[in-house]
């Protein structure tokens, strides 16, 4: 019998409660896939390349694809300088 009802639930099953390492490490990669697919969209959406927006920021394609497919941990300001200057966006952080 399947007693996962949450996606909590699932969480806990299989990457471990809030606080572990395992829970930690789930947690992060998380997040660097979803902000990969936000800036991949975004960048889309602006008609740009990873090129072209790499040459916008500063920065290499190859940190760019990175970034996009969460391989690569990116500090917020790096992720704010990509939406702002390279694709001239307004980051909005909300804590919930």
């Amino acid at each position: 019998m399947n007693t996962i009802t949450t996606f909590e639930d699932h969480l806990d099953k299989y990457h471990g409660k809030q606080g572990t390492e395992s829970r930690a490490k789930f947690d992060a990669d998380s997040l660097a896939f979803r902000l990969g697919v936000m800036l991949q969209e975004a960048r889309k959406e602006a008609k740009l390349t990873q090129d072209e927006l790499a040459i916008r920021t500063g920065t290499k394609k190859s940190y760019i694809s990175r970034i996009e497919n969460g391989k690569s941990d990116v500090q917020l300001s790096t992720f704010c300088k990509l939406i702002e200057f390279g694709l001239g966006k307004s980051l909005n952080i909300s804590i919930g």
